[in-house]
């Protein structure tokens, strides 16, 4: 359970005063550490570094051309298909549309390559209903009605690209146990889980050349990472093409989250966090 988030605090906002309390922070990487110390000031020593701790479950349940039926591929030779799994909720810092255009044009001269995004499209909440407390409304908010749209109108023209509905986290692992890659596309990242649990899964992992990926995605050795739609193509075909380059990478990958994202580790180190309140 994460307990404690890391935030910027500013002097300016009002929030230097509220900094001065604090019991302790967490920070993801020893670089999101260094950068909240220039905010934190002389509350450094309060400030821990713990790994996002990553643990996959793999339903068996999902049947894998289904869930490509439903997405919208059709293809009679499913098990040919290489599936790109893009897994971002549908908001504008996971930037979705990165690469569609790209990926269309590819898919056009090799129709074998697909892209399918999956991801939340709904923020799920639950309040009680006033002045009872036994009934409770559900309700389900779109986390960018705009984008979704846009999203939804997009993927319908487009190509050899695909919307699939929200799975569980189960299924979810079980489709990005049996695509080909693992797709990021974020325009900024803390610790993508996903690229976590594909590294875990033994799923090679493309990701965008951004801080927070490149904090866990050592290029070449853990996965590989691209700076713009053309480059992704590039890495794509070298991963292709080249059987040992994915055999490292998904090596190195499962060995690395093993090593630094150990679930067990995380907890303890929040459970001595906040036994050290007491």
């Amino acid at each position: 359970m994460k307990l404690l988030f890391l935030a910027c605090l500013s002097p300016k906002t009002g929030n230097h005063t509220t900094a001065e309390r604090i019991r302790f922070a967490v920070a993801f990487t020893d670089k999101l550490k260094e950068e909240a110390e220039l905010f934190l000031l002389s509350q450094s020593s309060k400030i821990c570094v713990q790994p996002q701790g990553i643990q996959t479950e793999v339903s068996e349940k999902l049947c894998w051309a289904e869930f490509l039926r439903s997405s919208g591929v059709s293809s009679e030779h499913v098990d040919e298909l290489r599936v790109f799994l893009l897994v971002c909720g549908l908001r504008r810092v996971k930037d979705p549309l990165y690469l569609v255009e790209v990926f269309s044009e590819w898919h056009c001269e090799n129709p074998l390559n697909v892209l399918v995004i999956i991801g939340p499209k709904l923020l799920h909440s639950s309040n009680k209903r006033s002045g009872c407390t036994a009934s409770v409304i559900k309700r389900k908010i779109q986390l960018d009605p705009v984008l979704t749209d846009e999203v939804e109108a997009v993927v319908k023209r487009t190509a050899g690209v695909f919307l699939a509905q929200e799975r569980s986290q189960q299924e979810l692992h079980a489709a990005m146990k049996r695509c080909f890659a693992v797709v990021n596309s974020s325009v900024s990242e803390g610790m993508s889980a996903a690229i976590l649990e594909a590294m875990d899964l033994g799923i090679p992992v493309l990701a965008r050349d951004i801080p927070g990926n490149a904090a866990v995605v050592q290029h070449e050795l853990t996965g590989l990472l691209y700076s713009s739609p053309q480059e992704f193509v590039d890495q794509s075909q070298r991963l292709l093409s080249d059987h040992e380059l994915r055999e490292r990478v998904v090596r190195n990958g499962k060995l690395y989250v093993e090593e630094h994202h150990s679930l067990k580790q995380e907890r303890e180190t929040y459970q001595r966090l906040v036994d050290s309140l007491h």
